[in-house]
């Protein structure tokens, strides 16, 4: 795959079957009400499928099925070596399709097809084997008490997950949300974003095919408004996982108190920043990690490093690093492994990050890019995009723009520069740059973030916690700590005569 052309991905692409139904009860099945929304290639505006629009009828089904297959046992009950073997051959099918489930997303929402296949894809099934394999791995617990008492403390599965995901990583959401709520023995209904629904129900249907018992994984395609919305009402939705918009996961938890005050894990927005002090030793490393953490993935992350704060003294320098990657990381066909940058999800989206981009011509430099650009005349896409002499109150360094637009901001003093950094409404994530180890550790202490990455940029892995503080929200994703979202602490006390 890695050596694949352009015709060789376009090839495989046109010979996709796309699973447009949602699937519920272990099949694919129309919404109830007949109704379907088109999924949209925002690369060439063509439509690639009209998938079912489901709504409060079908997630009540879903949820309906999901809480029987959890009474029941068929999933929750399932010996811990028995789910872990289910999960493992989860991993390998989707390995054994990685392809398929590479090219779903670049066409779904634009992204390259090269990072699909070498980044999201074989990290979704590295993410579903870790799991799996903690099964087996987590003991519970033996409380001390005293002679004649016996208290056992159990980590227990909550019932039925409720999981909401965005588009900008639609197979790793998912996996992100499903691995660990169905590794805890829960069942799952996931509503994916509607501009990117295609990998979620191929994903249910590799479920099946390793042996998911029918009933635990479903999906309900359909919009926000609707479907989101009736998952998050829903009286018998246990838990509610949801990573997209500040706004959105607002809504999320206005949702549970109006309903059963189920549980809510937002992991919501961000306008991460990164730190650059003079003391870094290597500025090329630190620039080509800086542009590779704004412009990865068109921009469109929610822990993308969008505001640089850069020492003075080094400012300009270090700016005419980020001019000369951004004009190398031109966007392109998403099929092309030559392409440096893909489409952006919509015009909707599209027409937002310009709109940020206008109003920053007139308050900042641009220093580079700007442009809505067409390739072959067509798509959704935009240049990568350089500020300098931004205002720290501007709405370019303060506002989530969700695109490859990043702030260069000057500072004078390491105090200036974390209270800069802190002084943001989110608190997802963070860099540092320094070769100063007092500095790094100083720094790294004082920023309110859920991740800091000292000398590299958005550091991830499965043994490590993803979330954030403050309207980033609260949620945990990945690591054993993910557990704690969709498992209830449940202690069996015993008395016996001594």
């Amino acid at each position: 795959m890695l050596d694949y052309t352009r015709e060789d991905w376009a090839t495989r692409a046109a010979a996709l079957r796309l699973r447009n139904q949602a699937f519920i009860d272990g099949k694919f099945v129309d919404a109830a009400s007949g109704r379907t929304f088109d999924s949209i290639n925002p690369a060439t505006g063509a439509i690639l499928t009209s998938v079912s629009e489901c709504d409060a009828a079908d997630v009540d089904r879903a949820v309906g099925v999901a809480r029987r297959a959890f009474e029941d046992g068929r999933w929750s009950r399932m010996a811990p070596g028995d789910r872990k073997a289910v999960m493992l051959k989860l991993a390998d099918l989707i390995r054994a399709n990685l392809e398929e489930m590479a090219l779903l997303d670049s066409l779904d929402m634009g992204k390259l097809v090269s990072d699909a296949v070498t980044v999201d894809a074989p990290g979704s099934a590295h993410f579903f084997q870790w799991y799996a394999e903690a099964i087996d791995k987590i003991y519970d617990e033996v409380a001390p008490t005293g002679p004649g008492d016996l208290a056992l403390v159990k980590r227990v599965p909550l019932g039925v997950v409720g999981a909401v995901t965005p588009w900008n990583f639609p197979l790793d959401m998912a996996t992100w949300k499903g691995a660990a709520a169905l590794a805890a023995g829960n069942s799952v209904v996931l509503k994916p974003a509607e501009q990117s629904p295609l990998s979620a129900l191929r994903l249910a249907e590799l479920a099946s095919e390793a042996g998911v018992p029918d009933g635990v994984f479903n999906v309900v395609p359909g919009y926000g408004a609707t479907a989101g919305k009736a998952l998050g009402l829903h009286m018998d939705v246990d838990c509610l996982a949801f990573t997209g918009s500040t706004g959105i996961g607002k809504m999320f938890m206005q949702y549970s108190g109006q309903s059963n005050l189920k549980q809510v894990w937002p992991e919501t927005g961000g306008k991460s920043p990164n730190l650059i002090f003079a003391d870094c030793e290597d500025l090329e490393a630190a620039a080509d990690m800086a542009a590779f953490g704004i412009f990865f993935n068109q921009g469109e992350v929610c822990s993308a490093n969008s505001r640089i704060y850069v020492e003075r003294s080094i400012a300009q320098e270090f700016t005419d690093k980020m001019i000369a990657r951004a004009q190398g990381m031109q966007p392109g066909d998403p099929l092309d492994p030559a392409s440096k940058m893909g489409a952006i999800v919509s015009e909707r989206q599209l027409d937002g990050i310009m709109g940020f981009v206008e109003a920053g011509k007139k308050t900042a430099t641009l220093a580079e890019g700007g442009n809505r650009v067409t390739v072959d005349g067509k798509g959704c896409f935009v240049q990568p995009t350089v500020f300098s002499d931004v205002a720290h109150n501007d709405p370019l360094a303060k506002d989530e723009i969700f695109g490859p637009v990043v702030s260069i901001i000057p500072f004078d003093s390491e105090a200036e520069a974390v209270a800069m950094a802190n002084d943001s409404i989110y608190g997802l994530a963070a860099s540092v740059w320094t070769d100063n180890l007092n500095r790094a550790h100083r720094v790294a202490e004082n920023l309110f973030a859920g991740t800091v990455s000292v000398n590299t940029m958005d550091a991830l892995s499965a043994q490590t916690p993803f979330g954030g503080m403050k309207q980033s929200g609260f949620g945990r994703d990945l690591s054993l700590h993910s557990f704690d979202k969709y498992t209830a602490l449940k202690t069996t006390w015993i008395k016996y005569k001594v």
